[in-house]
């Protein structure tokens, strides 16, 4: 092999068995190898036991920061791939992943010693080890964009990649503090979205674990402890459940495996400040799962929950029939137990649980035929989206403006809907008729003219909702708007539309960007801006030339009425306003949010609606709407609304009695605010929801009216609208 390759010992006349416990460092390698042993055939295990004892000798005179041999690193990424069951080349992959980068090893050695196929998936992985990702500014993109890129080459990079990051998450003790929220804030804003998007919630839900107690870890000692608490309170109405369970499933001779459910601290802790819930108030939901043999056996048993226990109105999802977007699979339904008890059961196969916590990692497991199985939903959600990946790769102008399509794939809120003869599709919530029509293909996309939904006539610019039955009409003359960037949502949609958009002349893109900023100005002709007006437009948006500026428009990537708050002349006296930073601008709060002062706030220019003011986290806003020139940086003007009342909203969850609504009335009224407008829906047999619209000067006097609210018998949660 030459006097390179002499770098990996041959040890030739001993078994790869020998060859790995003549190694001092084979006690730390033992419980890798069981588990390699329970799925795995002995020729595999043989292949594993000679690459690691090739790792440990790459890298036998490091030390860790604990003063521990460097292997047990690479072990333990080994462990975390081998307990997905992920095949040969995956395992001895994970450890090899730092030796390129850390030895004297190079690529061609491990090429010759495992073939090609490990050698590539260590090189995508060393390649990722060099990325650093400290936020998402623009001198960071181009790092973010090979990444993402690295997974369409072959998966495994990333899932091994995944694997390394929850190790180096679980030993983060040894670092400085700062260190360890730095690597656990990107493993948040990066790892943590792509292993939700590949299905892979056992990882997942760890990163996201080990993360908070990283970033806040008072929070989560204190939180950690009353989880503990809670299920000691728990235990025997838990206990209780899940007997009355076991019972109806064993009249009705279901062979099923029942446990409880428990709800993870992160997610706890996200609904407590995204939701403004109180720890009982999460902590009351009792959570149970049904695994089960068969499909036809889960609707059986979800009959037979919903005999033992009554159903709560609107509390069934199918996830069976209509997968999420990440192949996730199962019944969920929410219902009333003992003592009025809310329970949350979810009922699924044996297949389906280990697609919940593996995701598309299953794909490379490896079965007894020495096969590779999968479930076609998640597999088949994973390869359209890294198709997706490699569009959007070939597709777009900069860095930033792919990782803004990425981010947009990564954080899906869904909805289904169909096509005239009953397919389905998935697509983000807030999408629109356009992105259906590119969604079944970019041709019909490119040549959309309307469409009906419903078998009526639908704007293009609305957003569907779930269920619905969509028909795109297509001309053959028709080409895409550039009006369409500012409504369509997802990735491909606006990936095609820009496409095409590029490919017009500079002159035409020129002429449609100056056409539709004149019809914004209307009766204020752009020839007759002075040189000040325009230079204050250019240095706002970062563009050299009036020109630029037009095609910028033309693409979407600007909006003309964020333009036009720079020519308004009224716009001095935007300190009359309660909100700074509007120039002026004429603005509305949104009904979805009802932001107060106290708020963290953000304009939104919305298409036909001018300026309407959100709370910065308002679930509304989709990422899609804070890009370039589509929101204005805004914030209350506290001398004008000192003296002012902005109103609202509250969601009641209250038990039913004679005169409740009455006695909250008068806990608002005391409190200085008012009613401004009351609707009620019934929960269930012995509690409502009541949606208030209440007056109040901030969030501090918002406080108060809370206070005020909860001090009235038989409340059992209040949480503020968003």
């Amino acid at each position: 092999m030459g006097e390179e390759t002499s770098l990996i010992p041959k040890c030739e006349g001993m078994t790869p068995l020998e060859q790995a416990l003549s190694s001092p460092n084979f006690p730390y390698y033992e419980h890798l190898r069981a588990l390699l042993c329970s799925y795995l055939p002995p020729k595999a295990v043989e292949a594993i036991d000679r690459t690691f004892f090739v790792a440990d000798f790459a890298h036998k005179e490091q030390k860790r920061a604990s003063g521990e041999p460097y292997i047990i690193h690479p072990i333990a990424v080994a462990t975390i791939i081998a307990q997905m069951h992920l095949d040969t080349e995956s395992v001895q992959a994970a450890l090899l992943h730092d030796v390129v980068e850390d030895t004297q090893i190079n690529s061609k050695m491990l090429e010759e010693e495992f073939g090609s196929t490990v050698n590539e998936i260590v090189e995508g992985v060393t390649k990722l080890d060099k990325l650093r990702f400290h936020d998402y500014k623009e001198a960071q993109m181009e790092n973010f964009r090979k990444m993402i890129l690295a997974m369409t080459k072959d998966i495994r990079v990333i899932l091994i990649k995944l694997a390394d990051r929850t190790h180096n998450m679980r030993t983060l003790g040894a670092l400085r503090p700062d260190k360890r929220v730095r690597i656990a804030k990107e493993t948040l804003d990066v790892f943590v979205p792509i292993a939700n998007r590949l299905g892979i919630s056992d990882t997942r839900a760890e990163l996201e674990e080990l993360c908070m107690a990283a970033i806040y870890p008072m929070r989560y000692r204190i939180l950690k402890a009353a989880v503990t608490r809670a299920r000691n309170n728990r235990k025997e109405v838990v206990s209780n459940i899940l007997e009355a369970i076991k019972a109806r499933l064993k009249e009705a001779n279901i062979e099923a495996t029942v446990t409880g459910r428990e709800k993870r601290l992160y997610s706890i802790y996200m609904k407590m400040v995204h939701k403004e819930l109180q720890f009982r108030e999460i902590m009351d939901r009792y959570g149970f799962r049904i695994i089960l043999k068969d499909v036809d056996t889960c609707y059986r048993v979800l009959g037979q929950m919903h005999n033992l226990f009554k159903p709560r109105p609107n509390g069934f999802k199918d996830y069976i029939a209509i997968p999420k977007l990440n192949g996730y699979q199962s019944l969920h339904t929410s219902l009333v137990g003992p003592h009025a008890v809310p329970i949350e059961i979810q009922i699924r196969t044996e297949l389906m649980d280990q697609m919940a916590a593996r995701g598309v990692a299953a794909h490379w497991a490896y079965k007894e035929s020495g096969s590779k199985t999968v479930s076609t939903a998640s597999q088949k959600n994973a390869q359209d989206w890294i198709k997706n990946l490699i569009d959007l790769q070939q597709s777009a102008g900069s860095s930033m403006e792919f990782v803004e399509d990425v981010k947009t794939d990564l954080f899906p809120d869904s909805i289904f809907v169909f096509t005239p003869d009953g397919m389905i599709y998935n697509l983000p919530k807030g999408s629109t008729p356009v992105d259906f029509a590119y969604a079944i293909h970019s041709d019909i996309g490119n040549h959309c003219i309307g469409a009906r939904v419903n078998h009526r006539v639908f704007p293009l610019s609305r957003h569907l909702e779930s269920g619905q039955s969509v028909e795109i009409i297509t001309s053959q003359g028709a080409s895409p708007n550039a009006i369409w960037l500012s409504t369509v949502v997802t990735s491909k949609a606006r990936s095609a539309i820009r496409q095409y958009l590029k490919g017009l002349r500079t002159q035409e893109c020129m002429l449609i960007g100056r056409r539709l900023l004149q019809n914004t100005l209307r009766s204020v002709r752009i020839e007759s801006l002075t040189e000040e007006q325009i230079n204050s437009i250019l240095e706002n948006f970062g563009k050299q030339s009036l020109n630029d500026l037009f095609c910028d428009i033309a693409m979407g990537n600007i909006l003309t009425v964020a333009v036009a708050k720079f020519l308004d002349p009224n716009s001095h006296k935007h300190h009359e306003l309660p909100v700074k930073g509007t120039g002026g601008m004429p603005f509305t709060y949104a009904q979805c949010c009802l932001p107060i002062p106290g708020d963290d706030i953000i304009a939104h220019i919305a298409q036909g609606r001018g300026i309407v003011i959100h709370n910065v986290n308002c679930k509304n806003l989709r990422l899609s709407d804070r890009g370039p020139g589509k929101t204005l940086n805004v914030s209350w003007n506290k001398n004008v609304t000192a003296n002012m009342e902005f109103k609202t909203g509250l969601l009641i969850e209250l038990e039913n009695r004679q005169g409740i609504v009455s006695e909250i009335s008068n806990a608002i009224d005391i409190a200085g605010s008012r009613i401004e407008s009351i609707n009620s829906d019934q929960k269930d047999e012995k509690s409502f929801i009541i949606n208030l619209v209440v007056t109040v000067r901030d969030r501090l006097h918002l406080a108060g009216v809370i206070r005020r609210i909860k001090s009235v018998p038989n409340i059992i949660s209040i949480t503020r609208r968003r």
